[in-house]
């Protein structure tokens, strides 16, 4: 129950304020009382499939994609592939470069599609890094990849 408290109370706070760092989630959730650790908020992050988009005063926020409305999924998917620069295979990782900014939404559309062959995904600023177990299952997951955007 506190977890599903503690995620809608957070959707609620990054519509109404600019909310750009989970150190300034982390700050409003203790204002209302949640007893919140900055390792949770990035779980939530992940599980909610939140995301940073740039506002009018070019600061980057915390916001929420509805993705049971088909229109903006495509929208969504849309707008993450035209910020993929490249995608590379290397030994065993997939390299997917991103413009400055995009590694997290990027990373996070991906890692929702559940591909099979990764082991894990992590992300920075404009790189996003997908383990699988081989190189074979690089190349295909590059394939995949491309034939999904």
């Amino acid at each position: 129950m506190a977890r599903n408290l503690r995620q809608s109370k957070i959707l609620e706070l990054i519509k109404e304020n600019e909310i750009e760092t989970q150190e300034e989630l982390v700050s409003h959730l203790r204002a209302l009382n949640f007893d919140i650790t900055q390792a949770t908020i990035s779980r939530d992050i992940k599980e909610l499939g939140l995301i940073k988009i740039m506002t009018e005063s070019k600061k980057y926020k915390y916001a929420y994609i509805d993705s049971s409305d088909q229109q903006s999924s495509n929208k969504y998917t849309n707008l993450v592939a035209k910020t993929i620069v490249s995608i590379l295979p290397a030994n065993n990782l997939v390299v997917v470069k991103t413009l400055k900014g995009f590694a997290m939404a990027v990373g996070s559309s991906l890692d929702k599609q559940n591909f099979k062959s990764v082991l894990g995904i992590v992300w920075g600023d404009d790189t996003v890094m997908l383990v699988t177990r081989d190189a074979a299952d690089a190349m295909y997951l590059c394939d995949a990849i491309r034939e999904l955007l």
